[in-house]
């Protein structure tokens, strides 16, 4: 079952983020994750969004979402996120494929 990887992020040196983004997507690749969606500029429906990026990824199951984030080479670049933004990160099983 999906597995979804979603981020309100909050940058606040984009130089230092910058480095975070530079090996990214290297190690995101390696776990067969899919980015769904990056915008900077969500249209809000209700309530307060006030980071200034969100992110949602899609993973092929937990087990491999929670490989990609625990594995050395992402923990090597999460400083710079750390560093360079705000995160608020949340894991979401998906729901079972129900055929129509």
């Amino acid at each position: 079952m999906a597995a979804y990887i979603v981020a309100q992020i909050t940058i606040t040196d984009r130089e230092t983020y910058g480095k975070y983004e530079q090996g990214f997507m290297d190690v995101f690749n390696r776990y067969d994750g899919r980015l769904l969606c990056v915008d900077e500029n969500a249209h809000v429906l209700e309530g307060d969004w006030t980071c200034t990026r969100t992110v949602l990824a899609e993973f092929p199951n937990k087990d491999i979402a929670l490989a990609w984030y625990n594995c050395a080479e992402y923990q090597a670049l999460a400083p710079f996120r750390h560093i360079g933004a705000s995160s608020k990160i949340a894991l979401l099983e998906g729901l079972p494929t129900i055929p129509r």
